[in-house]
């Protein structure tokens, strides 16, 4: 996911000149992306521009510019493909913490948004979490959290349309939490029928998940039968532990 490590840097001599967007709504095809995958730069964080973008597999990283980004290749975590290592399962059949979905969506934000050992600067700044508390506020956007004793000790948030769920970020103040998040995340997911689960990179993070890389091509097509599906993310949804998935 974005938030596990640095934002990408714009070239500083792209072999593509990104496109300048202006205020129509519209992104050019993502397979024009230059070779670091900037799509375009500009337009804003609009909920209808953020919705055009993530049905074309195109999402945004920086606020100064506007960024608009399609790697190639991207990464994904296969639902039916979910790794949980043994020492975690273990840790997880303890249920640790209580997990809700939708409960602390800007909560969750603002502790994604934190700086963490060896990342100083975050991409999600406050442009960020007003734009994306929109889009939760219309329906599109959700959280996982982690309760312990009351207490949100741990979170994962993302953007859902249809059956494709992107993945933005994840935190932990008690340890494991972000992880416990993104297997209960995905579970949910999987439970729900979602058929493709985007974390754009893969990281040090995610890589003992199972996450894999895809070429582009391949995600935008898989991107376009995932959004067709009528899938729901539930909101409210509380579980009164965390145990082995």
């Amino acid at each position: 996911m974005a938030g596990s490590g640095s934002p990408l840097p714009i070239p500083d001599a792209p072999d593509v000149v990104p496109l300048l967007l202006g205020e129509r709504v519209w992104f050019p095809d993502p397979e024009r992306a230059d070779t670091e995958g900037l799509v375009a730069v500009g337009g804003d964080l609009s909920v209808p521009r953020l919705l055009a973008a993530y049905r074309r597999g195109i999402f945004p990283w920086t606020a100064n510019p506007i960024t608009w980004w399609s790697p190639d290749p991207r990464a994904v975590i296969e639902p039916e493909r979910l790794h949980v290592p043994r020492s975690l399962a273990k840790f997880m059949r303890k249920e640790p913490f209580q997990i809700t979905t939708d409960r602390a969506f800007r909560q969750v934000m603002l502790g994604c948004a934190e700086s963490a050992p060896g990342r100083r600067d975050t991409w999600i700044t406050a442009e960020f979490i007003a734009a994306y508390t929109r889009l939760h506020h219309q329906g599109h956007a959700h959280s996982l959290e982690c309760w312990r004793g009351g207490e949100l000790v741990g979170g994962i948030y993302g953007v859902a349309l249809g059956g494709f769920f992107a993945g933005e970020s994840m935190f932990h103040h008690a340890a494991n939490a972000s992880k416990v998040a993104l297997c209960h995340l995905v579970r949910h997911l999987r439970e729900r029928g979602f058929a493709l689960f985007d974390i754009q990179q893969v990281t040090p993070a995610t890589r003992p998940f199972g996450a894999v890389e895809i070429p582009r091509a391949e995600y935008l097509r898989r991107l376009q039968a995932a959004v067709a599906r009528e899938r729901a993310f539930p909101c409210g949804d509380t579980s009164k532990g965390a145990g082995a998935l």
